[in-house]
C-alpha cells in the first residue's frame, strides 16, 4: 500500500485509506499488501475557505 501511496503523490499528505471497507492505519501502510479484487479508497484531506 505504502508504494502505491508513494506512486499517486500522497506520501506526507493528509489521507485516510479504507481497504475493503476497514480503515487502515497509517502505522500499518508498510506492512498491508494490496490483493488482486480488494476495494480501496482514499480520501484526501484539503483545507480552504
Amino acid at each position: 500500500m505504502a508504494d502505491l501511496i508513494r506512486l499517486l503523490a500522497l506520501e506526507g499528505k493528509r489521507i485516510a485509506v479504507e481497504l475493503n471497507m476497514e480503515i487502515v492505519p497509517r502505522s500499518e501502510h508498510a506492512v498491508t499488501i494490496l490483493h488482486q479484487g480488494d476495494n480501496l479508497e482514499i480520501v484526501h484531506a484539503i483545507g480552504g475557505g
